[in-house]
C-alpha cells in the first residue's frame, strides 16, 4: 500500500527539490555533531556519495535537546559503505545496515530506501516483511514513520533538507505520521508505542489523524516477534518519562499486558513509585537496568499469588517460590523478558525475605550476593509503598557502612522477624523429622 501512495505522491510533491533551510534559519550547527559521526560523513563524501545525519538527532538538536545517537543515511549501498572503514559490518535481515565504529562509538549508516511493492512483503495484516528496496532520498523521507524523524543535515553546509514538513512539525512541537496514519500503523504496529513514546518524551502533541486509529489498531500489536516487542518495551520503560508513557500506553490500550499487572491500586502504586524512582534516576545520569524495573512491574503479582497460596494453608517459603515461578511464567511471558533478566528478577525478589534475617552471619553473607544494591533497592520501593517497615530499610542504610562494632550493636538491638514473616523456616535437626521446604534464598 505504501508504495502505491509513494506513486502517487512523488510526482506531485517531490518533483522539485526538497525544501533546504540554511544556516540561518535554524539552530543546529556542525560542531553540535558527534565527532564520530561527522568523520563518517566525510569519508562517504570523499568517496564521492552524499551523506547526512538523519532522524532524531536532527530532531533533538532542534529541540534544544542532546541526541543519543547520531545516525547516518547516505546513496551508498552497504556493500559501497563497507569496504570505506576499517571496521564496519553489515547486520539486519528485514533491514539491512551498516554499524561503522570509531574509537568507541558506533555509528548506524543506512541507504537510502525506497517503499516495497511487492505482494509478499507485507503479510496478512499489512506488517511490513522486509524494506531493502533502495532509492533516492524523497522517497526514504517518505517512508520514514513521523515528519520530525524524516529530516536530514548536511554538516558540511549546515543545511537542513525536509521533504515532508517536518522542521514546521518540530517548531509546532507536533507528531505527525507520514502518509496514511492506518496503513502506517498496519505496516508497522511498533509505531503505535513509538508514537506515544515520543510525545511523552519530547512534550509533543499527537496530530488528530496519527491519533484516531490507535485504539481500533491495538490489536495488531499482537504480531510483533517477541524480542523486538521486549526491545520496545525497555525503550517505553527507560525514556526518562515512564509514568507519562505508560498511562499513555495503557490510555490506548496498546499493551494488555500493563493493564493485567495494574489491576489493583496497589499495584498502580508500587509500578509508580518504581516509574518515578527510574525517571529520577535517569534524569541524574545514572543507569537502570531492566531486569529491575520488570521486576518491580511483576511484584505486585508475586505478593498477590503468594497471599492466595497462604490462604490454602501452604508454608510461607513453598508459597512464596511457587509465586514466583507464576508471575515469571505467565505474566513475564506477556511481556516477552527474556530468560537472561529472569534469573536476576529472581534473585532480587528471592532476597527480599532475606533481609528481615538480621541475626548471626546472615546478614554479612548477603551483603556479599552480586545483586544485593538492586535487592536492596528493592526494599527501600517497598518501605515506601508501606510494605514493609520503614525501620527495615534504614537498618540496612546504616548497617552497610558500618564499622564492626556498630554491626554488633545493631544486630543485637534487632528484633527477631516474626515466626509466621519468615520465609525460610527454622531447619529440622537431623533426624528430628521431615526436612524443610525448600528456601526462597
Amino acid at each position: 500500500m505504501i508504495g502505491h501512495f509513494i506513486s502517487r505522491l512523488l510526482p506531485k510533491r517531490f518533483k522539485k527539490a526538497p525544501r533546504i533551510y540554511r544556516a540561518a534559519q535554524h539552530n543546529i550547527r556542525a560542531d553540535a555533531i558527534d565527532e564520530a559521526a561527522l568523520n563518517v560523513v566525510r569519508r562517504l563524501h570523499s568517496a564521492g556519495f552524499q551523506a547526512f545525519v538523519v532522524g532524531g538527532a536532527v530532531r533533538d538538536l532542534m529541540l534544544g535537546r542532546r541526541p543519543k545517537d547520531f545516525d547516518v543515511a547516505t546513496n551508498a549501498t552497504p556493500e559501497e559503505i563497507k569496504p570505506l572503514f576499517r571496521r564496519a559490518f553489515i547486520i539486519g535481515r528485514r533491514f539491512r545496515l551498516v554499524h561503522v565504529h570509531v574509537g568507541h562509538d558506533v555509528i548506524e549508516v543506512s541507504t537510502f530506501r525506497s517503499a516495497q511493492t511487492d505482494e509478499d512483503a507485507t503479510d496478512e495484516h499489512g506488517r511490513l516483511l522486509s524494506d531493502n528496496v533502495y532509492g533516492t532520498q524523497a522517497e526514504d523521507a517518505v517512508r520514514r514513520d513521523f515528519t520530525i524523524n524524516a529530516l536530514y543535515f548536511e554538516p558540511e553546509s549546515e543545511e537542513i533538507w525536509d521533504y515532508v514538513g517536518g522542521v514546521n512539525d518540530v517548531r509546532a512541537r507536533r507528531l505527525k505520521l507520514i502518509g496514511p496514519p492506518v496503513t502506517r500503523y498496519r505496516e508497522d504496529p511498533v509505531r503505535m508505542l513509538r508514537a506515544v513514546r515520543l510525545t511523552a518524551k519530547l512534550g509533543l502533541t499527537l496530530a488528530p489523524t496519527s491519533e484516531a486509529p490507535l485504539v481500533k489498531l491495538a490489536v495488531l500489536m499482537r504480531n510483533i516477534p517477541p524480542a523486538r516487542l521486549f526491545e520496545e518495551t525497555q525503550k517505553l520503560l527507560l525514556s526518562g518519562n515512564a509514568e507519562e508513557t505508560v498511562a499513555q500506553v495503557r490510555r490506548y490500550q496498546l499493551l494488555p499486558s500493563f493493564d493485567a499487572l495494574l489491576s489493583t491500586p496497589s499495584a498502580e502504586r508500587f509500578a509508580g513509585i518504581a516509574l518515578a524512582h527510574t525517571d529520577a534516576r535517569l534524569k541524574a545520569g545514572k543507569t537502570v537496568s531492566p531486569a529491575y524495573l520488570f521486576a518491580a512491574l511483576l511484584w505486585p503479582t508475586v505478593m498477590r499469588e503468594r497471599d492466595a497460596h497462604l490462604e490454602t494453608g501452604m508454608k510461607p517459603a513453598p508459597a512464596f517460590i511457587a509465586a514466583m515461578d507464576t508471575a515469571l511464567e505467565e505474566h513475564a511471558q506477556m511481556l516477552a523478558v527474556p530468560r537472561r533478566f529472569q534469573g536476576i528478577i529472581r534473585e532480587i525478589w528471592g532476597m527480599q525475605p532475606r533481609f528481615e534475617q538480621r541475626q548471626g552471619q546472615r546478614p554479612y553473607r548477603l551483603l556479599e550476593q552480586p545483586r544485593f544494591r538492586a535487592a536492596y533497592d528493592f526494599l527501600c520501593m517497598r518501605a515506601e509503598n508501606r510494605e514493609v517497615l520503614r525501620e527495615l530499610s534504614t537498618w540496612w542504610e546504616k548497617f552497610q557502612v558500618a564499622d564492626s562494632d556498630t554491626r554488633k550493636a545493631m544486630q543485637t538491638a534487632a528484633p527477631q522477624p516474626d515466626a509466621g514473616s519468615r520465609s525460610r523456616p527454622r531447619r529440622r535437626r537431623k533426624g528430628h523429622g521431615k526436612a524443610a521446604a525448600p528456601s526462597a534464598e
